[in-house]
Formats: structure tokens, sequence, C-alpha cells
């Protein structure tokens, strides 16, 4: 028996058995057999010597064969073909020979998590009909140095299959695959070409490949739509090139059109009642279903007179857009982020020409409006799919959700939405964000989509919410009856339609674990949050009006850290009086009993319009008119504000912060029209006045700011997209706008450092504060004060009493040195684990 071929660790990572990949394809073992590893390292390192014989054109997968002849198939995530090569860096060109521990792709795990499915990285032994795997490693792995897995020959290698000069019979086929001949469908066509006694070829530009070798198909990179020629030969050889010709032309779609819009998933075959989807938000559920299937709006095919036709359209068109500005507001009042980005999108599509255009020149051509309006949006949405782009697959969606409204309101009928019992798992074949929007908040305990994908609308909606969760679970998750109670498992992606009594148990188990937790720190929530070295954290809330006030004093809140006084000036005709502002400011100050209370002053423009005030269009909003700069092109409007926090009792408990200040002349133009303000009124004790960090120029000249400024309090939200250069509004780009990026934790740590210089102190109220991970780093960086929606206190001020300052001091610098988010939060997990 020849010598074991050992493998070291490609990455660093947790070793998994293959069982456990969310892909069934790697967990049957279609592609090989092998093993897996949850990664937390980017860089992908050659497990042994060899040859590179094949690198994905996508760059996220490749294949080495070593010396004894092994072919080692290393595939980084799952879907993650579908990132056309975004995220991944190839090291080495086929043909390469490279060396153990030698890097060969490195991978943005930052930038991919959230994209797909999953990290997990597949390594598996593609020609295991002639090796096999032994020893395989378990546990923590270290990347170049631990043991990972000992491969074996079964008897002599066989040789790989050549081309038959005579090929018996030929065809040709048009590859449906969405994504190509990735690893999935050349599994598909491997296992289709087995099943017969026959050699199957493929020929594609200039290139063949036996059909039986995943590798060589692989290394063909024939692409979605491309022909191919397949060549048979042997006994079966007519069977076979049937079968192969059908696994070559099967419409699977891609990973990410799956998520666009019109496509359906195909369910993942886990075994009787359970049914596969795709992860959108991670959690346990049980409950009922509720299935939910919107009927198609009614439209009128024969039109009426040529002016009511135009007038019912733009009658339609003002009562959608009226309703979508109401919904905007109401998102905005809520703070909710993703919902307002994703109506403002839609009031978009309501301007575009083209779409409306359309509709006009159709009723001119005899169409009633309902017919004109349908058919226009569907040929945008035609165009929009057509060009196998997820971002524009995305669009098609809102033009399908905006299409239904428009339609609901030409006909006059009344949208059905979805009613559900309370605590039910929703099932639908797709949803819109209009549906979910219906909802009240604690109407679901889980989503089941049949259709959809992780980076649809919808997904960031659950996820936003905490909401269970899983989409592209195909039409069989349709068929479950209403009030049967399921099992949704949706970190696995896992619906289990019978769920058997130990596991309803254990689900039950580990739900109300979670819950106990977090009533256990509910009642501990009053108490302060000191460090186990006695350090105290103040655990500030993040509200916008009297009751978010009261709602904070009951969950424990020190204080509140950012009050958004956006809600005094949304769903008006005109701005606020100062003496409405005054009462409105009192009543959250009241409401406090003693505590103190930030009060940011009127933070519009960019993503956030208040009609009234007419700011100018901007090609760029994100980087013009807003926070702080609004106020100065609106000077009576800043000054009503100040008078009115000026005139707020008792002026000690009550801190005055300015957003998107650039610079310390910014801050000086306010506090110096502050002062000339506190004069006028006769007002001798002035607030203090801090400055939001938000602009890198402003974490970078902390130390300046810090010498005017009374505290800092940083914006995490907006610092982290204007440092990264990534619009948070963008559904596309939300994978990569993670606060633990090394170049965030920097300016964090500027920002401190310059605030000590003057003795002043920093707080956190955007997004970051939220995140538990993030905890002991942002203290560890100098941070005394955290800010979080009211309910998250309690838990906030669990984990800072788990925490040793000192500790968290010498352990966060080494963080500043590493490359990603994705290795930060790896190694602050390591540190810092939570229970």
């Amino acid at each position: 028996m020849t010598q074991a071929l050992e493998l070291k660790a490609p990455l660093s990572g947790k070793a998994l058995p293959l069982s456990q990949v969310p892909d069934p394809v790697f967990a049957g073992l279609m592609m090989g057999d092998g093993l897996a590893i949850d990664p937390t390292s980017g860089t992908l390192l050659a497990p042994c010597d060899g040859v590179i014989a094949q690198v994905a054109r996508t760059g996220h997968a490749l294949t080495l064969t070593a010396a004894n002849g092994a072919e080692i198939l290393m595939h980084v995530g799952i879907d993650t073909v579908s990132l056309k090569g975004e995220g991944f860096r190839p090291l080495v060109a086929q043909g390469a020979s490279v060396t153990c521990g030698q890097p060969l792709i490195e991978a943005d795990l930052g930038f991919i998590a959230g994209k797909v499915p999953s990290l997990i990285t597949v390594v598996v032994i593609a020609n295991s009909d002639a090796y096999v795997p032994q020893s395989r490693a378990e546990g923590a792995l270290t990347a170049g140095q631990s043991a990972f897995m000992s491969v074996h020959a079964k008897g002599e290698a066989k040789p790989v299959e050549t081309v038959a000069a005579d090929a018996g019979t030929s065809a040709w086929a048009v590859v449906g695959h969405g994504d190509g001949v990735h690893a999935r469908p050349a599994a598909m066509i491997q296992a289709a070409a087995k099943g017969f006694n026959a050699r199957v070829v493929l020929r594609f530009a200039g290139q063949e490949a036996s059909a039986r070798s995943v590798v060589a198909l692989m290394g063909l990179g024939i692409g979605h739509g491309d022909r191919v020629e397949v060549l048979a030969s042997g006994a079966e050889a007519e069977q076979a090139l049937a079968a192969v010709v059908e696994a070559l032309q099967a419409q699977s779609p891609s990973a990410h059109t799956e998520l666009g819009a019109e496509s359906a998933g195909a369910p993942i075959a886990l075994g009787a009642g359970k049914i596969g989807g795709v992860l959108a938000a991670p959690g346990l559920a049980i409950g009922p279903v509720a299935q939910f299937t919107a009927a198609d709006p009614r439209v009128m095919e024969t039109a009426g007179e040529l002016g009511a036709e135009y007038n019912a359209l733009a009658q339609a068109l003002a009562t959608v857009r009226s309703e979508i500005m109401t919904q905007v507001h109401a998102a905005l009042k809520r703070g909710d982020k993703a919902l307002q980005a994703i109506f403002d999108a839609h009031l978009a599509l309501l301007d575009d020409p083209e779409l409306i255009g359309g509709a006009e020149r159709a009723i001119g051509q005899g169409s009633s409006a309902g017919c004109a309006f349908r058919d226009a949006s569907q040929a945008q949405r035609r165009i929009l799919l057509a060009m196998n782009n997820p971002l524009l697959a995305e669009r098609a969606g809102d033009l399908k959700d905006l299409e239904r409204r428009v339609l609901l309101a030409i006909s006059g009928d009344v949208d059905e939405k979805p009613v559900v019992p309370p605590r039910s798992i929703l099932i639908a074949d797709d949803l819109t964000p209009s549906d979910l929007a219906a909802l009240p908040a604690d109407a679901l305990a889980g989503v089941v989509l049949a259709r959809g994908g992780a980076t649809s609308h919808v997904a960031i909606l659950v996820r936003a919410r905490g909401i269970p969760a899983i989409v592209a679970a195909g039409p069989a998750a349709l068929q479950i009856e209403n009030g049967r109670q399921v099992l949704l498992d949706a970190t696995t992606g896992v619906l289990d339609t019978c769920p058997a009594a130990e596991a309803l148990q254990d689900a039950e188990r580990q739900i109300d674990q979670r819950h106990a937790m977090l009533e256990q720190v509910k009642r501990k929530a009053a108490e302060p949050a000191q460090t186990l070295d006695g350090h105290a954290i103040e655990v500030a809330a993040n509200i916008a009006n009297e009751r978010d006030a009261r709602e904070a004093v009951r969950c424990g809140a020190d204080s509140v850290g950012l009050l958004r006084s956006e809600f005094l000036f949304i769903d008006r005709e005109s701005a606020p009086t100062r003496a409405e502002q005054q009462v409105a400011y009192q009543a959250v100050l009241d409401a406090m009993a003693g505590r103190s209370a930030i009060m940011r002053t009127l933070d519009v423009g960019g993503d956030k319009d208040v009609p009234y005030l007419t700011l100018p269009p901007e090609d760029n909003p994100a980087l013009g008119l807003r926070g702080v700069r609004s106020g100065f092109a609106r000077p009576a409007l800043l000054d009503d504000q100040l008078a009115a926090l000026l005139a707020t009792r008792p002026a000690s408990k009550l801190r005055i912060l300015l957003p998107m200040v650039a610079d310390v002349a910014d801050l000086l133009r306010v506090k110096t029209r502050l002062t000339e303000l506190a004069a006028e009124m006769g007002v001798d004790e002035l607030p203090q006045l801090g400055v939001m960090i938000e602009v890198p120029s402003a974490a970078m000249l902390a130390d300046q700011l810090a010498e005017h400024a009374d505290f800092l309090s940083i914006g995490t939200n907006d610092l982290t997209q204007y440092t990264l250069a990534r619009d948070r509004c963008n559904p596309e780009l939300a994978a990569g706008l993670d606060h633990m990026h090394p170049a965030l934790l920097r300016l964090i740590a500027q920002t401190t450092a310059g605030a000590a210089k003057h003795g002043r102190w920093v707080g956190v109220c955007g997004a970051m504060a939220s995140d538990l991970e993030a905890a002991p780093v942002l203290i560890g960086l100098g941070v005394t004060e955290l800010s979080v929606s009211p309910g998250l206190v309690p838990e906030l001020k669990a984990r800072v009493r788990a925490l040793d300052l000192a500790m968290c001091r010498r352990e966060v610098q080494p963080l500043l040195q590493l490359a990603s988010a994705a290795e930060v939060r790896a190694r602050a997990r390591e540190i810092w684990p939570q229970a």
C-alpha cells in the first residue's frame, strides 16, 4: 500500500463533517468525500505540494493535484459562484506548481458573509473512486499547521479518461444552469455519465473534458447559455448522451437571480417531512402554519373613455405615492432604516419615465389604465431580469410590488393582507415589503418563503426585526396545511413539518433558555453596568419621544444616549414652533426622572427627507446638505431648535448633540450661536454641547473637537458608510458594512485618544453599540457610554458585567492590526465568548 498523503489545514477555523454542510451536493458526497471548515481566516493555503489543475473563473474554488494523483477540490463558501468573483482574489493560475502552505486564494470574508448562505469551506477528494480520506481532524484548526486529513489510494491510480477519437454519437446542449457549470452542475453531469456503460466527453471553446471528471468539467469554464457539444461511445452511448444533455440543460437558477424575484428556489432533499431553504434570518421558531396567497389584482381589459383612463392612472399613482410617503414617515419615526430605504426606492420607481411613459403610451393606443400599467411594468421587469444583474433583479422585485399596489388603486379593490394568528410560521410563495410592513411586530414566530433570496428586501426586513426566516424553500412548503405545528431552524435552513417530540422539546428548551436568560437580565436591569474590575459603563437608550423615554426607564437605561428630534418634524405640513419643540423636549426630560438626556439637533437630508424644508435636489445627498449642514442652510430652523432646547429644564440634565460635524469650524459656529441665543433669552446655565463623530474627518480631528466640546458620541452607522465608501441604504452593499472593520476600530481608537487629551468622555449611539460582540472591543478602545434601543439595555448591561476592563484594553490592540472585519469578529469570539 502506498504511503498516505497528509494534508494540512488550508484555513483556520473549526473542522466540520460534510454531513453538516448546508448543501446537499457536498453533504451527499456527490462531489467526493472529505472534510469542511467553518473558517476564521480568509487566505486559503495549499494543504500539500502539488500542481493547480483548475481555478474557477470566479475565483471561489480550485483543484490541486497532489504528487500521488489525488485531486483535492477546495470550495470557499456555499453558493459563492453567484458573487461572480467579487470578494475573491486568486493568487495562482492553472498549471502552477505550489508548495504546502503557499497562499492560493484571498477571500474577503467580511464582504462575502451575508451575501451567501454560509462561509463553510469544503475540501473534498474529487477522484474519490481512486482515493479515500481516512483520518480527519476535529475541533479548532490553524491554517498551515494543523493536521487536516490523510488520503490513501484505493489501489493503483486510475488514468484520466481520454477522449475517444471515434465517438459513436453526438449532440449539442445549451447550458441552463444559471451560474454555468460550477461545482454542483458538474456533479450532476458526472452522476448522469456514471450511470451508463459509456464514455462521454464534452467539447467547448476548443477544449475537451470527460463527463466523469468534475474537475475537468469545471475547468472548461462553461457559462449559462453556452452551447456545448457532447460526444458518447460505448454499449450505452445513446442513453448516456441523452442523460448528460439533460443534465447540462437543467434549469437550475443562479444563486443571485434566485434572490432577485421570479425564479423558484429548488428545495433541498433532507428526508421525510423536512424542507430545506436558504437562511434569511437566524433563529429557532415553533408554531402553527399560516399560509398566505395574495390574489391577483382585478384588471379591466376593456378601456373606457380616453380621458377617464388617463385620469384613472394619474389618480392611482397619486394614491400609491401618498401611501408610500406615509410608510416612509412611519419607518423614519420608528428608526426602521431598512424599511425606509426600501419604500424610498419604490417612490423613485413612481418617477421612472420609462415605466410611466410606457403606460401612458399604451393608454393612448387603446389600453385600459390597468392593462397599460401592468404591461409596462412587466416589460420593464423582463428587461431587468434578462440582464443577469442581482441589483437589477432586486429592482424587478420592487416593480412587482409597486405594480400590485397601482393595480389595486386603479380597481378600487381592498388589498388582501396576510391574516396571521399570534406566533405563527407564515408561509407564502413570496412576500412583498408592503405585505410584511402591514403585519404587527409580534405576529410572526417565523417566515418561510417558497421563492425569494437572502438579499431580497423581505429578507433584509425580517433580519432587522429578528424574525427567524428561510427563503427559496420551493413549492413543497406551500402544500403544508394551515394550523400544522412545525419547527423552523432557520440557522441551518430546515423546516421540519413533522417534528419528533424530542426535536420539539430540544427546540423549546433552547428557546426557553434564551427567554430565561433575557428574563434574568431584566431583573437586574436597574443595577449599574460595572465591569468585573470595578469600572462603570453607562448604558443609555436611543429614543424618539416621551413614550420611548418611559420605556427606557422601565428597561433600566441609565440615561438617553440619543433623542432623534426628527420625530417632531415629520408627518406635518410645516416645521414645529419653538413652543411645540420645548414642550416635547421637556416631556422627555421629565419622563427620565432625573436622568440625563442627549438630544440631537435635526438630522435631515441625505436619506431622510422632510418635504416642507425644500432642500435642493442633489446628485449625492449622502454627501450634501444633511445633519448640521441643513441647519446652516436654514438658520432660522436651527435657531428655533436651539432656543427650545435652551428653555428646557434642568439644563444640567440636558446635553445637545450636533450631527454631521466635519471639523472645529462647524462646532464653533453652533457654539457661538448657542451662546448668543442664551444671552438673548437671559439663560445663565448652558447645557453640555457634544459632537457626533460620524465623518472620518471628525474622528481624525477628535483632539481638536474635544477642546471645545463637552463630549463626543460616535454614530457608527454613518461613520462606517463614509469610511468604507459603501452606501448603507443599498442592500447589495449591506454585507460589507461591518462596523468591526479594523479601519473603523482605528478611527474609534483615534477618537477616544483625542477626547482623553482634554478629559472628555466618548459614547457610541450607532448600531455597533447594539452588537454584543462589539461591546468588549468598544470598552477596550476607551468608550464609556453605549446607547441602544430600550429593549436591549438589560442584555447589554449583563454583557458589560461579565467583562474585565483591563483585559479588554490589553486584548483589543492586536485587533487593530487584523486585515478584515471577519478576522476581528473571529478573534473577538475567541477572546470574549458569549454564554
